[in-house]
């Protein structure tokens, strides 16, 4: 059982305190344990939460130490001074092996650190420029709903860090368990498109809705699929296909697909006794090298490793 450390600063906001408490606190293995032990490490006795209410958690910053995981919720106000001790609090924990995470504006408590120099982060797009601004030794992408780079991991604004937590459950203990945690949460595994749809705020077109197009494709990625036929299947030209799927998903029909087709391949790496050329071909994938370039680059991964790591007995 791994021990995530969920730090409620000056401020937290509570949606963020609350998603990471949530998610994780809910995980349970296949052997009927629970995957993680959540602990809330308050700086105080009493915690502003986001100036709605007071907190009082049951650890304190030095308690996070100990834990796998560190996660900074976002703050409610990113001109708040980063106290002295939250900044030695998260540099010990990564001196001493932690993994870090930020939810959305929390990513300006590890750049006060200095833990994000010289790496690729996100927060909430409103918030992107002053990061940016403010600690110019970081490369900020508000294209992307979480930035994993291994022991660090940002998200953007709030309800992506929901799409974090669940990806770092599945890091840590398979596809299966992120999917269970997804349920209970009444949320998507995998959403695509980053904050691309929000920042435009395009207005909804409820007449083009790609909806049925996305439940074909997802009936049918064992088989070939370009562009032609997606725009067919569409009624619509490829090139009007391709603006209104970026429209709704911020990504491309075929970048989509890929996507959809590594999610398959690993519920079959998973769950099945077929091999990894076979779990290929099931996916729609053309021939087994692709496949496997293709699936490292989304997972981190080889399909041979992810099998072994998460296999279900």
């Amino acid at each position: 059982m791994k021990t995530v450390a969920v730090l409620a600063l000056q401020g937290v906001v509570p949606f963020d305190l609350g998603i990471a408490c949530d998610v994780f606190s809910r995980v349970v293995l296949a052997n009927g344990k629970p995957g993680y032990r959540v602990l809330v490490c308050g700086e105080s006795a009493r915690v502003d939460a986001g100036g709605h209410f007071d907190i009082r958690a049951p650890g304190r910053l030095e308690d996070a130490l100990d834990a796998d995981l560190v996660i900074v919720p976002g703050v409610d106000d990113i001109e708040r001074r980063v106290s002295a001790g939250a900044c030695r609090t998260l540099k010990a924990a990564r001196e001493s092996g932690a993994q870090l995470a930020s939810i959305c504006t929390g990513a300006f408590v590890l750049a006060e650190a200095g833990l994000l120099d010289g790496h690729r982060v996100t927060t909430h797009w409103a918030a992107a420029d002053e990061l940016s601004h403010r600690y110019p030794a970081l490369e900020v992408d508000t294209g992307v709903l979480f930035v994993d780079e291994g022991d660090i991991v940002t998200s953007a604004g709030s309800s992506a860090g929901l799409d974090m937590c669940l990806h770092l459950v599945g890091r840590d203990y398979g596809q299966a368990a992120a999917v269970q945690a997804a349920r209970l949460a009444v949320a998507p595994l995998h959403r695509d498109g980053g904050q691309a749809p929000f920042i435009r705020q395009p207005v909804a077109d409820t007449t083009t809705s790609l909806s049925p197009l996305f439940d074909w494709m997802l009936k049918n990625l064992h088989k070939p699929i370009d562009v032609t036929a997606l725009a067919a299947k569409a009624r619509m030209t490829p090139r009007t296909l391709a603006r209104r799927f970026r429209d709704q998903t911020g990504t491309t029909p075929i970048q989509w697909l890929i996507t959809q087709r590594v999610r398959r391949a690993q519920e079959l790496l998973e769950t099945s006794e077929a091999s990894v050329d076979q779990v290929a071909s099931a996916s729609g994938f053309d021939s087994p090298v692709t496949f496997r370039a293709r699936f490292q680059r989304v997972v981190g991964l080889t399909p041979s490793a992810y099998r072994r790591r998460f296999r279900q007995s």
